[in-house]
């Protein structure tokens, strides 16, 4: 099991890269993870806004960032959970961006 502090050092490090493949401009990473309550059977929660609409590329995102994490990956896109303010309420509340 990763911690908190791993996944952001993963994350920065492959930043530039993510965002040249996918136009990935915004990272944050939220749900049990941000709030220090992981399981070893948790997933990562990353919340992800994109330049572009990815399509199927947004499957390959999560992929990539499942293999240089280690862990599964629940990706999220901004402007999918913004449209629900209840749910975005949640999100931002312990979001952390890389």
């Amino acid at each position: 099991m990763r911690t908190l502090e791993e996944i952001k050092r993963i994350i920065a490090e492959h930043k530039e890269e993510i965002r040249q493949k996918y136009g990935i401009v915004i990272l944050g990473v939220f749900g049990s993870y941000a709030r220090g309550e992981q399981k070893e059977t948790s997933d990562v929660d990353i919340l992800v806004k994109v330049e572009r609409p990815l399509g199927l590329k947004f499957v390959t995102a999560k992929l990539e960032l499942e293999r240089l994490l280690g862990l599964k990956v629940d990706l999220v896109s901004i402007n999918a959970v913004k449209q629900k303010p209840l749910l975005w309420k949640s999100i931002e509340e312990d979001l952390i961006y890389v």
